[in-house]
């Protein structure tokens, strides 16, 4: 490895360490805040199927019910949130996108009518989606091996989305899984396959 590259690299370690920075220093400002206002900002989550209850799926991410919902949080979405950027930074924006929108709509649109969800579990879960389906879609050595390393690390989150203990919103762990699968075949760099080239000679 080079010099320029060793300083690439280093410089886009730096960059997702500023990004999950960013991302976890606003999810903490927003319950420090919170504390201070009473719980207010709670207001802001996902209202099933109330017009007003859509904001919910671009702030709920970032709210959290008290400071052990947050602690919860924050370690696996730093370290997954790590994992989806390792191959390509500008991945962690795609993906969290996807994921945001898929499992605040699925949210929204099947969840118990007169409660509130908030929470990152959603974007969790939707970054475990996206690494354990990443090597299926992409079938690369590096990425099935990531995918198959995320598996025995947090595997056993998946019972997350299944109906199970009141005050958990199954729902948005779901559809964020779903939409981490969705991600994944939409970002995925397929290897080529010899064949593909052999065929198109063939047409012509």
């Amino acid at each position: 490895m080079g010099n320029s590259e060793a300083k690439g690299l280093v410089r886009e370690f730096k960059a997702q360490v500023a990004i999950l920075g960013c991302f976890v220093a606003l999810m903490w400002s927003l319950e420090i805040l919170d504390l201070f206002l009473g719980g207010a900002l709670n207001s802001l989550g996902i209202i099933p199927r109330t017009v007003i209850g859509l904001r919910g799926i671009l702030f709920a991410p970032f709210l959290h019910g008290n400071f052990a919902h947050l602690i919860a949080n924050t370690v696996p979405f730093i370290v997954l949130g790590w994992f989806v950027m390792l191959f390509r930074t500008r991945d962690f924006f795609s993906v969290t996108a996807i994921v945001m929108l898929i499992s605040g709509l699925g949210t929204w649109l099947f969840a118990s009518p007169f409660t509130v969800h908030i929470g990152a579990s959603g974007v969790i879960f939707g970054y475990l989606g996206f690494l354990l389906f990443r090597g299926y879609f992409e079938r690369r050595f590096g990425s099935i091996v990531l995918s198959l390393i995320i598996g025995l690390l947090y595997g056993g989150l998946i019972w997350g989305v299944l109906p199970g203990q009141i005050g958990i919103s199954w729902q948005g762990h779901l559809f964020g899984f779903i939409g981490g699968i969705v991600a994944a075949r939409l970002l995925a760099r397929r290897k080529p396959n010899p064949l593909d080239s052999v065929n198109r000679m063939s047409r012509f």
